[in-house]
């Protein structure tokens, strides 16, 4: 892997796949439009619920949405030393447990950027450096 990874997190897909606010739509496509894109099985299980919740999606809408987010992007899975150091991660930053799982799968796919609404705008971890790409749009 390069350095040149991003990690993005289920907000940023989620505006991608529904249109409700066009202009986080468009920067979320244009994120996702990269190829260094890193994502994790916790991420495309968020992104699945809330698809079906939120956006209607049938189920083989998801199994679609799944074989396509395989076939173009890498995806890490969350395992047992993940939520260690999830766990680890916690006690040093405030950050929640879901929140944690996500940074910490960023830090080992050695990513530079994570891409995140929900998290502190220009926080850096452990050399990841988190940023809301909807900062500026209002």
């Amino acid at each position: 892997m390069t350095d040149n990874f991003i990690f993005v997190d289920s907000n940023v897909w989620l505006y991608a796949f529904m249109s409700a606010e066009p202009k986080k739509t468009k920067k979320a496509e244009e994120i996702i439009s990269n190829s260094n894109i890193i994502l994790s099985t916790q991420i495309i299980n968020e992104m699945c619920v809330n698809l079906i919740k939120k956006a209607g999606y049938s189920e083989s809408e998801i199994q679609q949405t799944i074989k396509n987010i395989y076939e173009y992007y890498q995806v890490v899975p969350i395992d047992e030393e993940t939520i260690i150091e999830a766990s680890i991660l916690r006690s040093t930053h405030q950050l929640s447990y879901w929140d944690s799982l996500v940074v910490v799968s960023a830090i080992a796919s050695k990513c530079t950027i994570l891409y995140s609404e929900d998290m502190q705008h220009n926080q850096i971890v452990q050399g990841i450096k988190i940023v809301n790409p909807f900062i500026e749009i209002i």
